[in-house]
Formats: C-alpha cells, structure tokens, sequence
C-alpha cells in the first residue's frame, strides 16, 4: 500500500476562478500533511470551489489546472474512459493518459472494469475515483440537533450521526463539547475504515468570519464572538486535522449545486428552512455569500423577531411558527430532546393523514413562503430554487404553491422559468456542503496530494502517512 501524505494547504490563486473574500482558518494544529498551522489564514474550500470550471490547457505549466479537470470531470460524470475523457476535455489522448496516471499515483483515481459498450474495437479500461482512504468531515450545528458526517472523494456518505441538543440552552462551549463528542467518533470511525479526514468544516447558522474561525453572531443559539475553530481544535487535541467554519447556508448551497441534476445549472438560490430562516445563492457557477434572508420584512403580521426587530420573514416561515401553529406546546413535536427528524416525519404522517390543524399550519406558511421566494426571484433571477430544512420535509404541501405564485409573478411568458424543487438531500446537506468543503482545496490542486511509495491497488484503500 502506498503511503500517501495530502499537503493541502493554501490553494493558488486562479483569477476569474477564486473568489475575492477569501476565507479561511487560522489557529496552531496540524496540517493533513502534518505541517503546523502558524495562524496564516488561509482560503476556506468556499473561496474557489464554484468559482467557474477550469478550462483544460495542453501546457506542461498548467498541468496543475488539467489534473483538476481530469477530477472534476469524473467527479460530475462518474468512471470514464481515457478516451471519453480525452473527447470531454478537449485534451489529447496522450495527455490524458500521463494525467490519469498521475493521479492514480496520487491515489485520487483508480481503473475499474473494461468498458465493451457498442463491442466495437478494443475495450476501454474505464476510470473512476477512488474513495477508498481519503474523505472530509462535515460537522453541523442547529439549535436543536447536531448532525455530523464524513464523504469520500465521491461523495458517498461513509460515516453518519446525529444528536438532538437544545443548544440555546448550553454556553457554547458546553455545546461545542457535544460537537466535538461525535466528530471524535467520526473520525475513529473512518479511521478504522483505513480513511485520511483531511480536514473537518463546523457548519453553523449566523454570521461566520472563516478566516478567524469565528462564529460573529448567530442570533437563534445566541452566540456572539465565539471563536468556535480554536474551541473545537482544542476538544479534540493534538493530531486533529485543521478546522474549518462556514455558514449553514453556503454548505447547503453548495451540496445542492453539486446534486443538481444537469451540468447547466450555473443560476441556483438555496434557502433552508428552521428556527432561523438563511439563504445563499450560486451565481455563473460562483459561490456567493450566504446572508440572513429571515431578516427581510415580509412578515404581514409584523411579529417582534429574535434578532429585535419586528416583522421578518423568519417569523412567518420559520419553523417554530410552524410548530406553534400545528401543535399545542404540550405536544412532543416541540420537545427538542427528541431527533428533529422524528418529529418532523410525525408531523408528515399527521399531514398524510389529514390533520386538519397540521394542513392549515402547512397552508398559512406556504403562502408566506412563496411571497418570499417571489422577491427572491426578483432580485436574484436564479434559473433553480432549492428549498432545504424542513421546507423539504414538507415539500410536496410548499413547493406546488410556491412554484404556481412565482409563475404569476413572470414579467412576461417569454421570460425564463424559474424551477422550484425540494431538496433530496435530507436534512444533512448543510454537513454534506461542510464535508464537500474540505474535498475542494485537492478537486483544486490534486497535484497537493504527494505520493511517497507505489501505489498499490490490491488492498482496501490506500495508507495515509
């Protein structure tokens, strides 16, 4: 097996293809190659990961720019052949062949079985990602669950756990502690798969300066200045990978571009659906920033909200309106010692079975969540909207309306449609859109990735250094 050490640290600039606010962590640890942190910033995975697709060019100066084509293209595609990939890229045969090499020496890529379609000529040997020892953790923190995971190169889910907490009602670090709890048993856990955690992203609500590592403020667990990387890297201890922080909103975005069906959705709003209410947009394949959309006063009410103002969104569409309206406070679907999920499927199996209290609650916050999505629409002219949280738990009672008032509101016929979907994620794509963060800076810069010993593929999975 091939001892493999990942030196993923700050990655290049490129341009047009990352993103100005770069972010980062900063902090003292250990590096995935083992190389300390000093407190140099560096850029978050959010800074180029859907800042445009690199365009191949057959330079030996820009090989770097063609190995992160190479792993794109098969992360988007699936296994190919050396000369599907070579027709895909534009790129010759011949250097095809020299990159795929390459990262199979890296252990980014490994061949698989012969591809015989159309039986004509010599069969293919196709390639494929390899998942088998390198991955990313995604660790997200809500106000009432914490949901931490692990992916490997291909986006498989290889380790999953989650933990119904009230975390308004714990100081952030006792909070932090449960956090760090089950990121530890991730980490043993793929570890014991023979998997490299290259590094781990806290997901959490509010404002986020990543490259601080600082959770600013986030209003819903009350929280202010909570330099959450430093205290998580301290909980887990020596030999943790870096730590990352990145708002839930940019996460779930990201998860759902990468999920999007079609390599045509370049235009894509994600608003997510919980006690707080946030948004992120992709605009031309580039990540913007998440922001508090709850925030905007769309509430006709004119409810006084947590953050002291009066008549936001949030509090028309959030999801303890919802579970006000559907349930007496006595009823369990409001005790937060209880897996979000749990309650949210009762919800649903009342709402399959005609509750007519849980159908009205679904109604009102239909509404008020289409008038939302419509300005939305106005001013960011997306082409998809994914809605995320509980929004798609509920999807097939909030998506048709949603859909049918934002197509009222089409300045004319001519005009693009812009599509309403649920997410098919679940409620862990913002822990996907972290973990998926902590892949980005080796999709950016595979030639990071140093190999140290022949690359065996007899065995499991290759052996981290």
């Amino acid at each position: 097996m091939a001892k493999i050490s990942t030196g993923l640290g700050q990655a290049p600039e490129r341009g047009d293809h990352v993103r100005q606010d770069q972010r980062g962590t900063t902090g003292t640890g250990t590096g995935a190659a083992g190389h300390p942190q000093t407190g140099t910033a560096a850029p978050s995975a959010a800074s180029g990961i859907m800042a445009g697709y690199p365009e191949p060019a057959d330079k030996a100066s820009l090989r770097r720019t063609n190995l992160s084509v190479m792993l794109r293209h098969l992360r988007e595609n699936g296994a190919q052949s050396r000369t599907h990939l070579a027709a895909a890229t534009g790129l010759p045969k011949a250097t095809v062949s020299v990159l795929v090499g390459d990262l199979i020496q890296r252990g980014l890529v490994r061949e698989g079985e012969l591809d015989r379609a159309g039986a004509v000529g010599r069969p293919h040997r196709m390639v494929d990602l390899d998942g088998r020892w390198i991955c990313g953790v995604g660790a997200e923190i809500g106000p009432d669950h914490i949901t931490v995971l692990a992916l490997d190169l291909r986006g498989t889910v290889v380790h999953e756990d989650r933990r119904a907490l009230d975390v308004p009602a714990l100081t952030p670090q006792a909070a932090l502690r449960e956090v760090a709890d089950l990121v530890a048993d991730c980490l043993s856990a793929v570890a014991d798969l023979g998997m490299h955690a290259v590094a781990v992203t806290l997901v959490t609500q509010g404002s986020v300066d990543a490259a601080s590592g600082t959770v600013r403020v986030a209003t819903n667990f009350g929280w202010h200045d909570v330099r959450a990387a430093d205290e998580l890297r301290a909980l887990l201890g020596p030999g943790c990978p870096p730590v990352l922080v990145e708002n839930d909103a940019e996460s779930g975005a990201l998860a759902e571009y990468l999920a999007a069906p079609g390599a045509d959705v370049r235009e894509l709003v994600y608003v997510t659906g919980g006690i707080g209410v946030g948004g992120a947009s992709i605009s031309g394949g580039t990540l913007l920033s998440g922001s508090e959309i709850g925030h905007m006063k769309l509430d006709r009410l004119d409810r006084p909200c947590a953050c002291g103002r009066t008549g936001c969104w949030e509090v028309a569409v959030g999801l303890q309106t919802f579970l006000d309206a559907a349930a007496d406070p006595a009823d369990r679907v409001h005790d937060r010692s209880v897996d979000l999920a749990e309650r949210l499927a009762e919800l649903l199996a009342r709402a399959e079975a005609g509750d007519p209290r849980t159908l009205a609650a679904l109604a009102v916050i239909a509404d008020d969540l289409a008038l939302g999505l419509s300005v939305l629409v106005d001013v960011l002219n997306p082409s998809r909207i994914v809605l995320g949280g509980y929004f798609a738990v509920f999807g097939r009672y909030l998506v048709d309306e949603a859909q049918r008032f934002v197509d009222r509101r089409r300045i004319s016929p001519a005009a693009p449609r812009v599509v309403v979907a649920a997410s098919a994620l679940g409620l862990s794509n913002a822990a996907q859109g972290g973990a998926q963060l902590t892949l980005e800076p080796l999709f950016n810069d595979p030639s990071a990735v140093q190999v140290r010993a022949t690359v065996s593929h007899g065995g499991p999975g290759a052996e981290p250094a």
